[in-house]
This record gives C-alpha cells, structure tokens and sequence, in this order.
C-alpha cells in the first residue's frame, strides 16, 4: 500500500470516527424513556380486597385518575433520568366498548387504554396479549429502555421476556397481599426489580360504596312468579346487551350460574324490584329459573 492509499483509508477512517462521536453524543443527549403498564383486573381485585375487603367492582370505587398521577410519580422518581411515554391502562369490557369509567380513565393525560373482552363469567380475555404485544413492539423499537408492569398474572412471563430479550429492563410493581400472594412465582423470578405498594399508599384511591337500602322493605315480598318473570326480563335484556355467543357460554353449565353472572343477576334483579332478595332463597331460585327458562327457550 502506498502512501497515497494510507492517506485514503486514514482520512475514512477519521470520518467514521467522526460519525461514531456525533452518535454517542447525540445518544448521550437523548433521555431515556419509560412506560408504565396497568392490568386494571389485577389492580381492581389486589387493592379492593386490601382496603375494601373485597374484589366486587361493584362494592368500592376506584379512583384510578389518582392513582395513576401517583403512579406517574412513583416512576419520575425510580427513573430520575427517564422520561415518561405514557401510562397504559388494560381492562375487560364487553365487546371491546369503553365503560363510562373507562372513557374517563381514556381522556386523562398521558394514558392509553387497551381493552380486552369479557366473557360470561366476567373474566377478562385478551388483556395478557394485550400487554405482550405492546410491551415488545415498544422494546423492539426502542422506544422504552424501562418498564413498570403492574400485574400479578403468570401469562405476562412470555411478555416479559419478549421485551428483555429487545434489551429494555422490565419491573414489577405489585400491591400487598391482603394473605398470600397475588404475583405468581415465576413471574416474580422473571423481573429485573420488584416493588409492593401497601395499604397506605393504595388506601386514597379506593371508596368502599354504601350497601344499598330500599325504600319498601316492609312491605309483604314479591311473588315466585313475579320474581321469575324479572329473571326472565333479565335474560333477555343481557341477551342484547352481552349477545348470543356469551350468553350461550352458560349454557352447559345448567343449572348452575358461575358466581359473578349469579351476582350480576341478583343486583339487577334487586334494582328491578327495588328491594333485597338476600335471604329469600325461595325467590332466588324463582330468579334463576326465570333466567334460564327464557334462555333456553331462545337456543
């Protein structure tokens, strides 16, 4: 190689270097980012049972605005040199449409919600994958270098790995167990760092409701056949409402109703007739036996 070629390859040389220092500096520049991912069912029922004694929905609000901005604050702090990208929120809804709550919980800032299905038991379906996908098309693009999960479920393990294996660091943030567990094993073994939220700090954002009274308790109880023709009535308006392929989930199940549809009903049942059933084990049999006789008789 002559001199002239030494010069050449010396001055390509100088200009890759020269590249390679703009892009460490620019990189330098660039903060880091990181996302704060929510399962919402998780959230309800670990922090329902801790504060409220419960995981009904339908027993305590939740006020998932403020607990999110605290969330938001948690992450600003473990993540001092980080910038957020945004909250995701992941919950069940029936045929995929917002809630009222979850539309609210869709217009706060910096938060995007994902929603799953719910089937007839009022179990949640596709949220996992949910999380999966968004947790390693973000690592994969390097759009996060940091991920705060909050969930407990073992089905997150495969999207835990899928963003570690795109380099980003992924970090388990979980609520005190009222007794037990409620992470599963392997997904804490998965993680690059965990954290436990305690009765203090969920205890603001959760409202145990009143037990409902009604106004004409005293009054002699409805009949067998009026309580069956509510069930009924019921069925049908869940029929439009939930549509026909979940509502003939529960058909192999009969006689029997899975706990929560039980529970569904008996509220609605109770709103209908504006009184308690609770106690009248006579009616609500008369209840089920209205719902599923109109139910059959549509299949």
């Amino acid at each position: 190689m002559n001199d002239a070629e030494i010069a050449r390859v010396s001055t390509r040389l100088e200009h890759t270097n020269e590249l390679l220092r703009r892009m460490l500096a620019e990189v330098a520049r660039t903060p880091s980012t990181h996302a704060i991912f929510v399962d919402a069912g998780y959230v309800y029922a670990a922090a329902g049972l801790l504060v409220a004694g419960t995981e009904d929905r339908r027993s305590f609000d939740l006020d998932a605005g403020g607990l999110i901005e605290a969330l938001i604050d948690t992450a600003r702090t473990i993540f001092a040199d980080s910038r957020l990208l945004r909250v995701y929120w992941y919950d069940g809804a029936r045929r995929r449409i917002h809630t009222p709550e979850q539309q609210s919980i869709a217009e706060l800032p910096d938060v995007k919600v994902r929603l799953g299905n719910l089937n007839a038991n009022n179990q949640q379906k596709g949220v996992d994958s949910l999380i999966r996908s968004d947790l390693e098309s973000l690592a994969r693009h390097r759009a996060i270098s940091d991920a705060a999960l909050i969930g407990g479920d073992e089905d997150l393990v495969p999207a835990v790995e899928a963003a570690q294996g795109y380099g980003a660091r992924v970090h388990l943030w979980g609520i005190e167990a009222a007794e037990g567990s409620n992470q599963a094993e392997p997904l804490l073994w998965e993680v690059d760092s965990r954290r436990t939220f305690d009765l203090d700090f969920c205890r603001p954002y959760i409202t145990r409701r009143p037990v409902t009274t009604y106004e004409n308790e005293g009054a002699p109880p409805p009949s067998r056949d009026e309580v069956r023709f509510i069930g009924a009535r019921i069925a049908a308006t869940w029929m439009g409402e939930r549509g026909r392929d979940t509502m003939a989930d529960l058909l192999p199940g009969h006689p029997l109703l899975p706990g929560p549809v039980d529970q569904d009903l008996l509220i609605d049942a109770e709103r209908l007739l504006q009184r308690s059933l609770r106690g009248h084990a006579v009616l609500r049999r008369a209840l089920r036996d209205g719902f599923w006789q109109h139910l059959q008789s549509q299949y």
